[in-house]
């Protein structure tokens, strides 16, 4: 049971593994869920939109495609994330690149852990959610 970090086609984040994954295992257990296997997946634009027309059918850019792994209170899963979008995010909304890689880091985690973010009324919930894990940080 491990959470792992890899790359496709981009070079690995200035990211503290051991101390993110402390960070995930920490909100993991607030939802009352353990970490099983997650493995991490950065890449670029041009492999998120092969994932997601390949594997979801859909033909868009998106930072974050969470594949869920998860039986009962443990979570596991494949997570991709678009550096590239990553960046653009932070540039749309005017925050640190850091703060946005480990926005969309837990992201995924929040949807493992059950959250979701498509209708009514969820994003806000998701925020919310994304905002009490960073502060965890």
């Amino acid at each position: 049971m491990a959470v792992t970090y890899q790359t496709d086609g981009v070079k690995m984040p200035a990211i503290r593994r051991r101390e993110t994954t402390a960070w995930i295992r920490r909100v993991a257990d607030t939802y009352g869920k353990r970490t099983g296997d997650i493995a991490y997946i950065f890449c670029s634009d041009d492999k998120i939109i092969e994932v997601n027309r390949q594997y979801l059918q859909h033909d868009y850019y998106t930072d974050i495609i969470t594949f869920d792994y998860t039986e009962g209170d443990v979570i596991s899963g494949d997570i991709f994330i678009s550096l590239d979008t990553v960046r653009s995010n932070s540039e749309q909304f005017g925050t640190e690149y850091g703060d946005e890689l480990h926005r969309t880091i837990i992201h995924g985690i929040l949807h493992l852990c059950g959250i979701d973010d498509k209708g009514p009324g969820q994003r806000e919930v998701m925020e919310e959610a994304e905002n009490r894990a960073l502060a965890m940080r």
